[in-house]
């Protein structure tokens, strides 16, 4: 597992970054470009409230150049969460959540119902199959520890666990091709994300973070995701290009 964040040293590896076309993820994707000789980017069509987030996805993938690949899963059939069941309301983001530390905890009680059950293993695990179809020796994926909304797999054990894992049941993993699991976002604030996204040149105004937003892709402004990404930007001291609903 790297959180590195440093300047960009090229690499002749191949990588695969999920993309689900939010603010982490895309500057994910643009961390990977100035890494690696080729980059996959993976979307997933699962269930969620809206599919503005897979259009958003594949536009910045074209515009960044790289092959990407939307799979279909169906993980909302088996509920348990407001991003996938539209029977549950989606919680309004408490700024005051949000103080720039790390939670060294989680407590069951704080997470909230955006939480998708199992999401990012069976992601990372759809992942690790495109790693090894497409010869990679990385997957790099935006959790953080920092600002976010309390869910137990974006924890660094819980990364630390799955590159064990994948290596253990991978071709790749026994046969001396060691895969990692990247996640240059791990120990950054949202502001830090913003900062590095910045200087790697990417368009923030493609991104949708929203996990309502409408049709044409406009945010509600409401959910825990605008508003970290809101307290991100004002941060930064830069203007929030996010496309709001009123």
């Amino acid at each position: 597992m790297t959180n590195a964040t440093s300047a960009p040293i090229y690499n002749a590896q191949n990588a695969v970054v999920l993309l689900s076309g939010g603010l982490d993820s895309v500057t994910c994707l643009y961390w990977a470009k100035a890494r690696y000789a080729a980059v996959t980017a993976l979307s997933f069509n699962y269930g969620q409230r809206h599919n503005s987030e897979l259009v958003a996805a594949k536009a910045i993938a074209d515009a960044a150049g790289v092959n990407h690949r939307i799979i279909d899963i169906d993980i909302a059939q088996l509920g348990g969460s407001s991003l996938t069941d539209h029977s549950m309301i989606v919680p309004d983001g408490d700024i005051d959540k949000f103080p720039n530390k790390k939670r060294d905890e989680i407590d069951n009680d704080a997470i909230p119902n955006t939480y998708v059950p199992a999401r990012n293993t069976i992601f990372l695990s759809y992942a690790l199959a495109v790693a090894e179809v497409t010869d990679s020796n990385h997957i790099i994926i935006g959790v953080s520890s920092v600002d976010y909304s309390g869910y137990p797999d974006c924890r660094p054990e819980y990364i630390a666990a799955f590159q064990h894992m994948a290596n253990l049941a991978t071709k790749a993993g026994v046969t001396g091709h060691h895969l990692s699991i990247q996640t240059p976002l791990q120990q950054l604030s949202k502001a830090q994300t913003i900062e590095l996204g910045l200087s790697l040149g990417v368009d923030y105004g493609q991104t949708i973070s929203c996990y309502q937003a409408d049709a044409e892709g406009r945010a509600c402004g409401v959910c825990d995701s605008c508003a970290l990404r809101r307290q991100g930007f004002a941060q930064v001291g830069v203007a929030d290009p996010t496309h709001y609903q009123a």
